[in-house]
Formats: structure tokens, sequence, C-alpha cells
């Protein structure tokens, strides 16, 4: 049985943004087939796909209390077509033996690790769940934005990243960009469901930047990867791409993320 009902409720949430996203067609049934008032499949559809009772799954979307077992979420991950990290959040919601974090209390970074970050030449930062920036070189306030000239609550890089236009411009895929950073704030926002900050967070960025409002909507969810991202420079005619490598294995602390920009050769480019 779900403990948590804030799990619970965030997981009826996630199905029910997974199937209204799946046309029925894509899952073998003919969308001219009786009347359709929504977007997507039908929940007595998904309940049939995943060999459940509409009644259960309909439950299940609700946020109910009931016992699940994984044999069952894996079925319906099936039915809705999940991607693998959806996938892996789906029973990440589920797991009943799993609690959501706790209430991210303040981090102090070990100052061996500010110093490690200003001896990279390339840009590099860290940061935890939360996307704050806790260290960073000289490199990263000349590529990205001067994290230095920023006051401490500022210096949040998924707010930056909707808000500052001189960002924007300089990032040329910054649409693409966007969209997968804030997949990946997703499944920091449902890991951290007792966390405050997250909603307060969503609420004043979904105010400021209907773009990131837009985007949120999607309840799109993605896990860290190497990602690509390219900067043109002011004065500059050529862009420069980077490879943004992220690790959290190196700190004792698993929430926190070293995330250094490696310039792309322009052989491995041409290969992209």
């Amino acid at each position: 049985m779900f403990k948590d009902n804030n799990k619970s409720k965030t997981l009826g949430a996630f199905l029910k943004s997974r199937r209204n996203r799946l046309q029925p067609e894509q899952a073998g049934f003919n969308r001219s087939y009786g009347q359709r008032r929504t977007p997507g499949l039908r929940r007595e559809e998904v309940a049939t796909l995943a060999g459940v009772s509409a009644t259960y799954y309909t439950w299940l979307e609700q946020g109910r209390e009931i016992t699940a077992s994984k044999d069952i979420i894996e079925n319906i991950a099936k039915a809705l077509q999940l991607t693998p990290d959806e996938r892996k959040h789906l029973l990440h919601l589920w797991n009943p033996n799993e609690t959501t974090a706790n209430a991210s209390s303040p981090i102090l970074l070990n100052p061996q690790w500010h110093n490690i970050i200003q001896q990279l030449s390339y840009p590099s930062f860290i940061s935890n769940d939360r996307c704050e920036v806790l260290a960073w070189n000289n490199a990263a306030n000349e590529l990205i934005i001067d994290f230095s000239s920023l006051a401490d609550s500022e210096r949040v890089m998924i707010r930056i990243l909707f808000v500052d236009p001189e960002l924007r411009l300089r990032m040329v895929n910054w649409e693409e960009f966007a969209m997968y950073s804030v997949a990946v704030f997703r499944t920091y926002y449902d890991k951290h469901l007792d966390d405050p900050w997250f909603a307060e967070t969503v609420k004043a960025l979904s105010e400021e930047s209907l773009e990131f409002a837009s985007m949120w909507e999607l309840y799109n969810i993605e896990h860290k990867k190497v990602n690509r991202v390219l900067f043109q420079l002011p004065d500059t005619a050529i862009a420069t791409t980077y490879d943004i490598n992220s690790t959290s294995i190196l700190t004792d602390n698993s929430d926190l993320h070293v995330c250094i920009y490696t310039p792309v050769l322009e052989e491995d480019n041409s290969l992209s």
C-alpha cells in the first residue's frame, strides 16, 4: 500500500499526464470509436492494455492509497509506452520501501571542492537537486553568467535559464536545452515532495515565465545525461559546442552534481 499520500497523488498525476499524451491509434485503438471529449486514451483503455479493472486503474490515477504490485506497475508502464527514464520514475513513485527525500537543509560544501572547481580550465560548477549553484569557476562566469554578481537566492540554474535574456541570446539551442532542463528538474521535484522550496519555486517561476509554465505542464521526465549545448558569445561569428558532463559520484552527497562544460572537438561535432 502507498504509505505516502503525496507520492500516491503524484503517481496518479504522472499516470494521467502519460495517458493524455498517448494517442489512441498509437495504442491500437480506433480514434473514431466513440466520442472523445479529452485527448489521449481513456482510463478503461489503459486498464484493458494493462490487464487490470477500469476501477482499479481509476483509483491509481486518483491517488488513492491502494495496493499495487510491481508487475501491475510494469504492465501499466508498458501500456502507456513509457520511456526508460519515465518507467524508472514511475517505479520510484510506486516503491513502498522508498520514501520521499526529507526537506533539504543547507549544504556546506567542502572547501576543497571550491578549490578543485577553480583549477579546472573548462566552465564548471557544482549544484544540488534544487539547481542552486554552490561553487563555480571563472570560466563559468564568462560563458554562462556572472555567478559572482548574483545573490545566493538568485543563483538557481533553472530560474536563470528562463529569466536571464543574455543567456538566452548566447545559447543557440536554448529551447531544446530548456525542455531537457525542465524534464530533469521535474524528477528532482517529485523526489523531494516534502520540500516546500520546490513548489514555491515552480509557482514563482511559472508566474515569471509563461514558457516555463508551459513546459512544466507537459510533465516530461528525463534523467541527467551528457547533454550538448551551443554558445555563441558576443562579437563572435561561430558558435562553440559543449558537452555537459555531470556526475555526483565524486562527492559525499548524492544530491550534489559536478557539471563540466567540455568543448566538442570539430571532428566530433561533425558526427553529431
